[in-house]
């Protein structure tokens, strides 16, 4: 463009880009005058986490699992971390552990088989619910994660917590005992079964470190998690906590508006308002590894639910101060169905948009 047709843009232009201080982002303060311009993708945002080098600290939450047309949408999910060397999870497994039919498994597993579009530098988490989980172990069937896990050649499982959305779903399992004492039992099972398994070399579950840790991480699904609770779970040995804060998808609503019994759903739609959302989650988090110092065995965070873009993510993950990324679920999932070149060009722009962040924006404390 010549200088005087971008002249004449800025004049054409002045009045309509014209803000008032109200819509000013009070999180941050500008510093225009200490950094250069970033050069590539390259330069400022790679993050270790999860035991894996990441050129972003983006993560693609769970969201699909074995579905009509889920299978495109978690290749291209698959393609684009790769691309970026970011982390992804898949949506629950439930279906592969439960089909008794193996010409029919062999099919849903292609559904979740990623591992060689993602490609063995990233990280690849399979996704499960705690009730799926409970009835497994009260069935002493729970090597068969394991399996499963060895199988699809990934790095690690997700367990969602989701007291409020089995309750209210008309198919929902009903937990029979605290979450917490299940995660617990399958913590030791898990254990035992994964350090025997012949792919330890290469897809590793446990790290032997100063603590053995398994690669474990705990979410709820979409709104947040409360800080006894976050308290609990940072003394487990796992590899990471997902907020999935209030202010996302929220899989309560999701499950009222899908009941068929209006008069239910008319009386439940209470708890659809409650939660936490990422920056309490923050704060709380913070607040527990000060009052456990070395009890808090897990230190790493996926901050989800609620992210509007890379603003939040800069901000919030400053404002935690421990390692963390920050994760996207159905932003992703919505472009990821209409074609991969917009989902490529989602994340890049969410890349480039997060390195000039992290260049002029300094987070206030």
């Amino acid at each position: 463009m010549k200088v005087n047709d971008r002249k004449i843009d800025h004049i054409r232009l002045a009045e309509k880009s014209r803000i008032s201080a109200e819509n000013q982002d009070h999180r941050f303060n500008y510093e225009p005058f200490l950094s250069a311009h970033p050069i590539n993708l390259q330069s400022n945002c790679s993050i270790k986490f999860a035991g894996y080098d990441l050129l972003a600290p983006i993560w693609i939450s769970s969201m699909v699992g074995g579905s009509s047309g889920s299978r495109e949408i978690n290749y291209r999910l698959a393609k684009a971390a790769n691309r970026f060397s970011i982390g992804l999870a898949t949506g629950s497994c439930r279906r592969l552990l439960e089909c008794k039919d193996k010409k029919k498994k062999k099919e849903y597993l292609k559904d979740f088989d990623l591992r060689d579009v993602l490609g063995k530098h990233l990280p690849f988490y399979i996704n499960l619910g705690i009730a799926q989980i409970e009835q497994l172990l009260k069935e002493n069937r729970s090597s068969m994660i394991c399996d499963l896990m060895d199988e699809l050649r990934v790095s690690g499982l997700i367990i969602h917590v989701n007291p409020l959305q089995e309750w209210l779903q008309r198919e929902g399992d009903l937990f029979t005992r605290p979450p917490i004492d299940t995660i617990k039992e399958f913590l030791e099972k898990f254990l035992s079964v994964s350090t025997t398994t012949t792919n330890k070399k290469s897809y590793s579950y446990v790290d032997c470190d100063q603590v053995t840790k398994c690669n474990i991480i705990i979410k709820e699904v979409g709104q947040g998690i409360g800080p006894k609770s976050i308290e609990e779970i940072l003394k487990l040995p796992i590899r990471a906590l997902e907020f999935s804060a209030f202010g996302g998808t929220n899989f309560s609503k999701l499950e009222i508006l899908r009941g068929k019994n209006h008069t239910f759903n008319k009386q439940m739609s209470a708890l659809v308002g409650v939660g936490h959302s990422a920056e309490e989650m923050v704060e709380m988090v913070r607040e527990s590894i000060a009052n456990l110092k070395e009890k808090a065995l897990c230190k790493e965070f996926i901050i989800s639910g609620g992210i509007k873009n890379f603003l939040d993510g800069h901000y919030l993950m400053n404002k935690l101060g421990y390692t963390s990324i920050y994760g996207y679920g159905f932003n992703l999932l919505e472009l990821a169905r209409v074609s991969y070149d917009k989902l490529h060009l989602f994340i890049e722009n969410e890349i480039n948009g997060l390195q000039m962040a992290k260049n002029f924006l300094a987070v206030k404390f």
